[in-house]
């Protein structure tokens, strides 16, 4: 499965008004995690089972309430059992299509 997830503090983690610094921590434990991941000017997403990829999430959110009252999450999940390699494989494919349509 692939989950991609946005998760913010309610309030700046710094003086300067960025959550930046915040977030920061949160990703680090999804790269410290071991699993396939990509992170974006948008989302970050992860790749695994429904378990490791939803405790992933959870811990970025807790990590993310020690220094805020309140954290924003959005998700979104594509859920296909005994499908792997989706966080590329899916871009792949994607691409081999733009081609095949440019060669049209």
């Amino acid at each position: 499965m692939l989950i991609a997830f946005s998760v913010a503090p309610s309030t700046p983690a710094d003086e300067t008004g960025s959550v930046g610094e915040a977030v920061a921590r949160a990703i680090a434990l999804v790269r410290e995690s071991g699993l396939p991941n990509r992170t974006d000017a948008m989302f970050t997403t992860v790749e695994g089972e429904w378990d490791e990829c939803m405790d992933v999430v959870k811990r970025c959110c807790d990590v993310l309430a020690e220094s805020s009252p309140r954290v924003s999450l959005v998700l979104k999940a594509d859920i296909r059992p005994g499908r792997t390699g989706e966080l590329d494989g899916k871009l792949e494919r994607l691409e081999a299509a733009i081609q095949r349509q440019a060669d049209a």
